[in-house]
């Protein structure tokens, strides 16, 4: 572990602020607050900064810190791939890219069974758009470029993410006007069910019916894919009844139209599942993955498919898919994906974030019934949230002026919890998480929420 003095990390800080885009963050805001933070170490679930003070990461870095920190077979898997081939000439491929693959397509569910690697989340959801339009041209139904994504969800940052993507959290107002033809309905989360649904399955059917109107109004023959996440992060965690996959997998079946499940945050384990749709015994046509694929230790991901959609692409060159990545596939990234799937296996990380995920979902319960300004807690997995009210009968949020995002996020930071606090929030450390370690988390949390509450007269 390397520290700084406080006059290089002051000297870090004020370079951060004059040359680094920090994301979400804006410059003026950190530098009155004496930002950004410089982290140098980590270790499991812990991460210390430069100047030596150590706190739980309560959100993995950003959902993908699955094994934790800290885990030198990574780095010694992606070193020895280093020390032989660090990239592949045009058109061949590397031997841990193609062990990568055949283990996906064992873990993966149902007949997904080829990849095709990105260098991130948003390029995964890339690759999925592109192979939907051009698989619907390579079977004779070139009408199909349509899609249905749902509000408040989020799918990734590139032009065509965006489109999909509905979330409050991330405006589009900048980057408009988006690509054309995506369509969103509601999201299926029963704590505010759009449609009014009084239960989760209540709300779940009233929202998967919602996707069979659209499909109809759009005229099924030009709808090319439904994107959806398992359970969505920008909504605080919105856990889905239990008939909203299946009932969309039989929705999308029935009018032609590919089911694209977006785990690239449920994915490798988070949910107590390897994938969460396992949660519903569904399996769709596409998955895009990413974050857990590497644990985060090197940037990768990629688009999932079933066997009946990749055989499109097949039987002549003029059938290939014609989409690349220039980092793609790259072998260190799948050296390093392959022990960290291995490390998931052999140390039963998902079972793990299964059996955490209760008591960590139990723990936060407590919570809710000590603190009214708690109103909703749900979760699947070491996947979790929360969502904060000024009234649990009207459901409505604090005011601007409650400075709530930042009173809480301020108080975990300084009792050495990192999880960003707001209306509504994830919960989601790394998957080897210990009992111990989710009480220290929670203590944490219960110890501001307590003082916030004060504070707020709530």
């Amino acid at each position: 572990m390397t520290t700084h003095s406080p006059s290089e990390v002051k000297s870090l800080q004020e370079s951060a602020l004059e040359h680094l885009w920090v994301y979400l963050r804006e410059p003026s805001d950190m530098a009155e607050k004496g930002d950004p933070a410089i982290f140098v170490s980590g270790e499991g679930v812990h991460v210390t900064d430069a100047l030596g003070n150590t706190s739980i990461d309560g959100m993995s870095g950003l959902w993908l810190k699955n094994v934790g920190y800290g885990r030198k077979e990574i780095a010694d898997a992606a070193y020895e791939q280093m020390l032989n081939l660090t990239y592949m000439p045009l058109g061949t491929t590397t031997e841990p890219t193609i062990r990568l693959a055949e283990k996906i397509s064992q873990i993966a569910p149902g007949d997904m069974t080829r990849s095709f690697f990105t260098s991130g989340g948003s390029e995964a959801i890339e690759t999925a758009l592109k192979l939907s339009r051009a698989y619907f041209k390579r079977v004779g139904e070139p009408n199909r470029t349509k899609f249905i994504s749902r509000k408040g969800s989020y799918h990734g940052a590139t032009m065509g993410a965006l489109a999909l993507g509905g979330s409050h959290l991330y405006p589009k107002l900048d980057y408009e006007p988006l690509m054309p033809g995506v369509f969103h309905v509601p999201q299926p989360l029963p704590y505010r069910c759009e449609f009014g649904g009084e239960t989760p399955e209540e709300c779940a059917e009233l929202c998967v019916n919602a996707v069979e109107e659209m499909i109809k109004f759009q005229d099924p023959e030009t709808i090319a894919a439904v994107f959806a996440e398992p359970i969505s992060s920008p909504m605080g965690c919105a856990v889905p009844g239990d008939n909203y996959w299946p009932r969309l997998r039989e929705i999308c079946d029935r009018y032609g139209v590919l089911l694209i499940a977006d785990e690239v945050i449920t994915g490798f384990g988070r949910t107590g599942k390897m994938f969460a749709t396992e949660h519903w015994g569904v399996v769709p046509d596409m998955m895009t993955v990413a974050k857990g694929i590497t644990s985060g230790y090197i940037p990768m991901g990629g688009c999932i498919t079933r066997g009946e959609i990749s055989d499109a692409f097949i039987g002549s060159q003029k059938a290939s898919f014609k989409h690349v990545i220039t980092f793609g596939g790259h072998p260190v990234a799948a050296a390093a994906a392959l022990k960290n799937i291995e490390i998931m296996e052999e140390e039963g990380m998902v079972e793990n974030a299964a059996k955490q995920g209760v008591y960590l979902l139990d723990g936060l319960n407590e919570m809710k019934e000590k603190y009214q300004m708690i109103g909703d807690v749900r979760g699947l997995g070491l996947f979790c949230g929360l969502e904060l009210v000024a009234d649990r009968g009207t459901k409505e949020y604090f005011p601007a002026e409650a400075d709530l995002a930042n009173r809480i996020t301020q108080g975990f930071a300084e009792n050495g919890l990192l999880l960003r606090g707001g209306d509504r929030m994830n919960v989601a450390p790394p998957l080897c998480i210990t009992s111990s370690e989710v009480d220290d988390l929670v203590t944490i949390m219960d110890k501001v929420f307590d003082q916030v509450s004060k504070d707020l007269g709530v």
